[in-house]
């Protein structure tokens, strides 16, 4: 079933073949060149709005295989070869009018359905040119477009054959092969405009102000550290924008999938034809600590880093951390995944830094644990209670929760501290309440104390 793309080019075709049959006959009749003239450019429409029709239902069909951007660009070539007519229209009209200007006299008759015929061609030429415009508007139609600009410069030409008609009927039968050529003067502006633009389209020329319009969206978007390039091209009623973005390598992969699809659904919005492609390169920030760095370096190599520290020794960097891999995974192999990493850490802080990897199992399927038994429960609790009050800075223990599994111990605590402590210092009388505790329970496999500052919720 035709859309409304194929049903407006259809439309425009039954029009330029009804005007061609009236303004050819009219002018054999009358003897005008200016009718003739008109007849001529509308069988020139006819022949281009065939073509429109066709390259609209080809350039509607899906990308396949070979046409991975689709066929838009055939709406380019039918413009193309509509621009040829024109101007080839135009030669034929010039021609004839010299003739007619510089030949013996050639009586032309201006008659009401000669007039008739042509102020028709203008209401025809008004309604199609608003149709087509319209449609090619919210469709992004190049075709539709041009078959809109086409027949606007048709109603400017007509305006003048009536302009040459009435100077026959004053007694200026010059005025008739003069009218011609104003005709041909607008069937050039028409092809002149139209062959630009179609040749602009088949070289890949970008719309004027579309890169500029693409590279503010993107640098709008939260996320984008900066805009690489920009690459725009027309490919018929789709923009295909290709955007090469810079971002903070910091961010974790699953941000920046977020930043690309907000990118795109930016770029989609304030240009419904664009079908934006956006990648991103890894940027390296002023702003990055060593610990930061690291991590990154770790992350761009797929490996799990934690308990980063840091040491600053003399001009130099010491580097530490554990690495975590899978369980089974045999030691030469991981220790080359721990060599690859320290490599890549030397090429970045420089070759002078130590890097100390601590190979650790990583945790596998979830735990099957219960909830302790109440004695066990009561016991960790006192001694927690007793721990954080001989702590300076911290104060109740709350939240307690200890669970059994393969007879080892995970024990977790909130506990209450003074709200201006620095986070190293909670940090610290956390990890002494932890080391009191699990030296007298050595069944805990975990304990893990999380501080809260005092005045805040329990």
């Amino acid at each position: 079933m035709p859309n409304e793309k194929q049903s407006v080019a259809l439309t425009s075709m039954v029009a330029s073949a009804g005007m061609t049959i009236g303004k050819l006959t009219v002018g054999l009749a009358t003897g005008s060149l200016g009718v003739l003239s008109e007849g001529v450019h509308s069988l020139l429409d006819f022949v281009a709005t065939a073509m429109t029709y066709a390259a609209v239902r080809v350039s509607d069909a899906p990308p396949d295989e070979n046409h991975p951007y689709g066929h838009g660009k055939v709406e380019s070539v039918a413009a193309l070869a509509e621009t040829a007519l024109l101007f080839l229209t135009s030669a034929w009209i010039v021609f004839e009018a010299v003739q007619r200007l510089l030949g013996p006299h050639v009586e032309v008759e201006a008659t009401w359905w000669s007039v008739g015929v042509v102020v028709a061609s203008i209401v025809i030429d008004a309604f199609r040119a608003r149709a087509l415009s319209r449609v090619a508007k919210e469709t992004n139609s190049q075709a539709l477009e041009a078959d809109a600009l086409h027949f606007s410069s048709d109603i400017l030409s007509s305006s003048v054959v009536l302009v040459g008609l009435g100077l026959v009927w004053l007694g200026y039968p010059k005025g008739d092969p003069i009218a011609a050529i104003g005709v041909a003067l607008f069937v050039c502006l028409a092809g002149y405009r139209l062959g630009r633009r179609t040749i602009d389209t088949l070289i890949d020329a970008a719309p004027v102000g579309a890169t500029e319009r693409v590279r503010e969206l993107a640098t709008a978007v939260p996320g984008v550290a900066g805009v690489c390039s920009v690459r725009v091209r027309p490919g018929g009623s789709t923009l295909f924008v290709d955007l090469d973005l810079l971002v903070s390598r910091l961010l974790p992969p699953g941000r920046v999938a977020e930043v690309q699809e907000a990118v795109a659904a930016a770029i989609r919005a304030a240009m419904p034809e664009a079908e934006p492609r956006v990648r991103t390169q890894p940027l390296a920030l002023d702003d990055e600590t060593v610990a930061e760095r690291v991590a990154a370096i770790a992350g761009h190599l797929g490996r799990a880093v934690h308990h980063i520290t840091v040491q600053r020794v003399g001009d130099s960097w010491s580097v530490a951390y554990d690495l975590e891999t899978d369980g089974s995974m045999p030691l030469a192999e991981a220790h080359a995944l721990a060599s690859e990493l320290e490599a890549a850490i030397r090429a970045e802080l420089g070759d002078a830094v130590e890097v100390e990897t601590h190979i650790e199992p990583r945790g596998g399927h979830p735990v099957h644990s219960r909830d302790a038994d109440p004695a066990t429960l009561e016991t960790i609790r006192a001694q927690l209670a007793e721990a954080a009050m001989t702590t300076p800075g911290l104060q109740d223990v709350h939240a307690l929760r200890v669970r059994e599994a393969d007879g080892r111990l995970y024990v977790v605590f909130h506990c209450h501290a003074d709200a201006a402590m620095p986070v190293a210092d909670a940090h610290e009388a956390i990890d002494r309440v932890e080391r009191r505790v699990r030296s007298s329970w050595p069944a805990i496999l975990r304990i893990v104390g999380h501080a809260e500052p005092a005045h805040g919720a329990a």
